[in-house]
């Protein structure tokens, strides 16, 4: 198929459009810069630390020039939202709190701005901030090189005063935030320690290392278990292809971490890992990012071929040099400035980190959508891309170049707000933020179908440590979580109910329980879970639920048990479930149940698991030995275990008699053969009946009770027959003991 559609656009879009279209902050820059050894050299040619280092001074000299910095109040947060689309590349703070914006702005942008109720002043506040974070950055690499003088490690050839330049280490408050090298190591290190669970995958080559001037690998973190086969839908997440988006990289790794050190003591972790795979490419325009780690407010890659080879705007947006779809919203979705914030790339896909990316889509999503704007991609189609971005606290979905929905809009809005609920973000079309064309969900939406998603988190580029540790990231995490557990069917799945937790009893998670033990399941399920902030996602009844052992509900010969409503009817959006698992017949170790839960539509949601550990594999030898009628002539149970039993008559009764330790609580369950009913009684030693149970045909019963006193005190459970076989053939049942 053609992989460049050019999409058509809304009326109301292109009027909103001309009305806000402005020149950029950057449009009107010159080219100026100081000369510097950089400039002097030949294309092709190597980047000594020294030309790094005086690059990097002479850069930050030209930020601290650019002092047309404003704060714009806003008069409503309808026109919030109206500036954001226009001007979202000239922002560079947010005051959510006191009503205003920090915006780099020209003339015109300020005379638009004041059209529509805006009250521009001065932020004489920020300047100060950024020349002080700058002047700091600079005299920590000032000291560095008088400490470190010109050692040059022999291995890389790089001086370690101008290695440590660029550190996120260097810019005071920051050191939440690994440098590129650190985001490499980290994502290296994972392959060594997780061999069969982690891949470290070159895809190609930064800009820089494309000419030989230093650079990158392009690398993608590939992370599923090889171990396990099978149909893999596949999550790819982008992060840092805008350099000052501090927080998208780190995010993004935490992320990998959650999955890696999670397998095998998270069970959702280790699902994920054993039946999905997660393609993380961390650093998407590194050599960008190691400017911005400089404390630069870098956005583009570091072409310098485009706006000159020393200015501070040189380079190409790469989210606007995607082949689908480039330039194709006639100038208002990305410049044809060199020196704009927004310029496209001399051609569509004309950047190596672009090519290397969408090579990379391509290879691994399969091609599910028609040639035309108005295909959509099958509801069964697998798969999700995320990029993730700073700042604006949204969650956008295509398109981003006209307000027409795609074919998909309905499922792309469920998953969207989904997604929301986790982070209180704003969901909404694209085209809600800003117009955008030849961005990086073209290969995977608008190619290939697979659902694409942006998320702009928090509500600055160089965000603190505080409010990302304590709130981007917890905020940000359970979206990604998310999206890992729905990417096997992203257009159907979210319209389901969320299971928001599973417990099981008897320590069944914890301790363990013997093989042939029934263990009680109890879970909670909601259609509720929805960010209803932009428009309102219906919720539906909770009607079902059902889990499974070991083999989850995709794979052929699955085998569901069924799980009812605790409290007898299911009538509401949340539910409680509860059921029995029985592990006669599982081996020795750890164990995942799947469990999962449908609303009225007949959709089910996502599962989520929980470990069941079987602590010891012994074939139940307990046999219960008549006479055992009363009371008296009760079978004693020295030990949790399982005992096997027969109703020998209609009239028959069989005891059983537990010493319960004091502050123990006895867990009784009594499974019978399929076709009998028997039920379940427990007695103190004077015959007060302190528990009972009495279930139908082939229901486990299950009844307990508590030793409040201080000393250990005589219960007696006592099965007994209703209806069904006797004998030793047909009045078959097995009787778990647990305290």
């Amino acid at each position: 198929m053609t992989n460049v559609r050019p999409q058509p656009r809304a009326a109301l879009a292109a009027l909103f459009l001309a009305v806000f279209a402005v020149p950029s902050a950057f449009s009107q820059q010159s080219q100026q810069s100081t000369p510097s050894t950089s400039a002097t050299r030949l294309p092709g040619q190597v980047a000594t630390p020294q030309d790094t280092a005086s690059e990097m001074r002479l850069l930050r000299q030209q930020e601290k020039q650019r002092t047309n910095i404003y704060k714009a109040f806003y008069p409503d947060a309808a026109m919030l939202r109206k500036a954001a689309v226009t001007f979202h590349a000239n922002l560079l703070e947010s005051n959510y709190e006191q009503g205003f914006l920090v915006l780099e702005l020209e003339a015109a942008d300020i005379a638009a701005l004041r059209s529509f109720g805006f009250r521009i002043e001065n932020a004489p506040e920020f300047i100060q901030r950024r020349n002080d974070f700058l002047a700091a950055i600079q005299a920590a690499a000032d000291a560095r090189s008088r400490t470190t003088g010109a050692s040059t490690d022999g291995s890389t050839g790089i001086t370690s005063a101008a290695a440590g330049d660029a550190t996120i280490q260097s810019i005071p408050g920051y050191s939440c935030y690994e440098t590129v090298e650190e985001t490499f190591s980290a994502a290296s290190a994972f392959t060594t320690t997780y061999p069969t669970l982690a891949s470290w995958i070159d895809i190609g080559d930064s800009w820089q290392k494309t000419v030989g001037s230093g650079g990158y690998d392009m690398r993608v973190l590939k992370i599923t278990n090889s171990a396990v086969g099978g149909t893999k839908p596949k999550l790819f997440v982008n992060s840092a292809i805008h350099a000052r988006e501090y927080t998208t990289a780190p995010l993004n790794l935490e992320f990998a971490r959650w999955l890696l050190n999670g397998y095998g003591t998270n069970p959702d972790a280790t699902w994920i890992v054993d039946h999905h795979e997660v393609h993380l490419l961390l650093q998407t325009n590194p050599d960008g990012r190691k400017k911005a780690e400089g404390g630069l407010s870098w956005r583009k890659n570091t072409n310098t071929a485009y706006c000159g080879a020393t200015s501070n705007t040189r380079g190409a947006d790469l989210n606007r040099n995607f082949t689908f779809g480039w330039n194709s919203t006639g100038g208002s979705g990305s410049s044809g400035n060199q020196c704009d914030l927004t310029y496209r790339g001399a051609s569509a896909g004309s950047e190596p980190e672009t090519q290397a990316v969408q090579n990379y889509i391509r290879s691994i999503f399969p091609d599910r959508r028609g040639p035309n704007p108005g295909d959509g991609a099958p509801v069964d189609t697998m798969g999700i891309h995320i990029d993730v971005h700073s700042y604006s606290q949204l969650v956008l979905w295509p398109w981003g170049t006209t307000s027409t929905p795609t074919a998909n809009a309905t499922a792309l809005q469920t998953l969207g707000r989904r997604l929301a609920y986790f982070n209180g973000y704003t969901p909404e079309q694209s085209i809600g933020l800003y117009a955008t064309d030849g961005t990086s969900d073209g290969p995977s939406y608008g190619e290939l179908g697979v659902a694409a998603y942006t998320i702009e988190l928090g509500s600055s580029f160089f965000e603190s440590c505080t409010t990302y540790n304590n709130t981007t990231k917890p905020a940000n995490l359970p979206a990604l979580i998310y999206a890992a557990k729905v990417v096997r069917a992203p257009y159907q799945i979210p319209a389901g109910a969320d299971v928001t937790s599973v417990t099981l009893g008897s320590d069944a998670s914890g301790g363990g329980v013997l093989a042939g033990t029934p263990v009680s399941l109890t879970a909670s399920a909601t259609d509720t879970r929805f960010n209803q902030s932009n428009g309102t996602e219906p919720t539906l009844n909770v009607t079902g639920g059902e889990a499974y052992i070991d083999t989850p509900p995709w794979v052929a010969g699955a085998t569901a048990i069924p799980l009812t409503a605790t409290d007898g009817s299911f009538n509401q959006t949340t539910e409680s479930l509860s059921g029995t698992l029985a592990t006669t017949g599982l081996s020795l170790g750890k164990h995942l149940v799947f469990v999962r839960a449908k609303v009225s539509s007949g959709q089910w949601g996502p599962v989520t698991a929980q470990f069941l550990k079987i602590a010891s594999v012994v074939t139940p030898g307990n046999n219960e030995t008549e006479p055992n009628d009363n009371i008296g002539t009760a079978n004693t149970v020295a030990a949790a275990g399982t005992w096997n039993g027969a109703m020998g008559s209609s009239t028959d009764g069989d005891y059983f008699l537990v010493n319960l330790p004091a502050g123990k609580t006895l867990t009784a369950t009594l499974t019978p053969n399929a076709t009998s009913d028997y039920d379940l009684y427990i007695y103190n030693a004077s015959g007060t009946q302190l528990a009972a149970s009495e279930k139908s045909v082939g229901v486990v019963d299950s009844a307990s009770v508590s030793n409040t006193g201080t000393t250990a005190s005589a219960r007696y459970v006592r099965v007994k027959f209703y209806s069904g076989g006797t004998g030793a053939t047909n009045g078959t049942y097995t009787l778990g003991f647990n305290w």
